[in-house]
């Protein structure tokens, strides 16, 4: 059975869904994931701030089976416009433990359309890794898609799966 390992973009993941217009279930997200074999690592990478609401959600994503990696939101300034904008990049810290945890997966899954990681799911191509996108268009770079070519998957596609059901959905299930 292959091992997976799963490296969710937070920031990238929060925007896609908002461009979607649906919620992805977190849950069945990582089930999904699941079908492709043993899922061993399953990382959500995400900015906090010191709103007291993202702790249940974190919690949640704990409880799930997700770890949790973060870095503190910074407010960014642009002294030309006077534009401020939030930003916590957690990038490079799912490129470290990608590579950090090589030794341990057969397969890795990135969720995050971000085309920064073209080259880091290059280099693991180059090693053995088999590697899947999960993303969607309008928030997947080309460079990814190109990258991952027939193991590029979109939400779309899979919508059916991982969709969060309503309340009432739930109930009468």
């Amino acid at each position: 059975m292959k091992r997976i390992a799963v490296f969710l973009d937070g920031s990238n993941f929060f925007y896609t869904q908002k461009k979607l217009g649906w919620n992805i279930d977190n849950e069945r997200l990582l089930d999904y994931c699941k079908e492709y074999g043993e899922v061993v690592e399953a990382v959500y990478y995400t900015g906090i701030t010191t709103d007291s609401s993202q702790k249940k959600y974190h919690d949640k994503l704990a409880y799930i089976g997700y770890s949790l990696v973060t870095k503190p939101v910074k407010t960014i300034c642009d002294h030309i416009s006077g534009e401020t904008t939030q930003k916590a990049n957690l990038d490079i810290e799912i490129v470290l433990d990608m590579f950090n945890m090589i030794d341990r997966y057969d397969m890795a899954i990135l969720i995050s359309g971000d085309g920064d990681f073209e080259r880091a799911l290059q280099q693991l191509k180059s090693r053995g890794k088999e590697v899947k996108v999960i993303s969607t268009r309008g928030c997947v770079a080309t460079e990814l898609v190109h990258a991952t070519g027939i193991n590029y998957i979109d939400l779309l596609a899979i919508r059916e799966s991982i969709e969060r059901k309503a309340f009432d959905e739930i109930k009468a299930a």
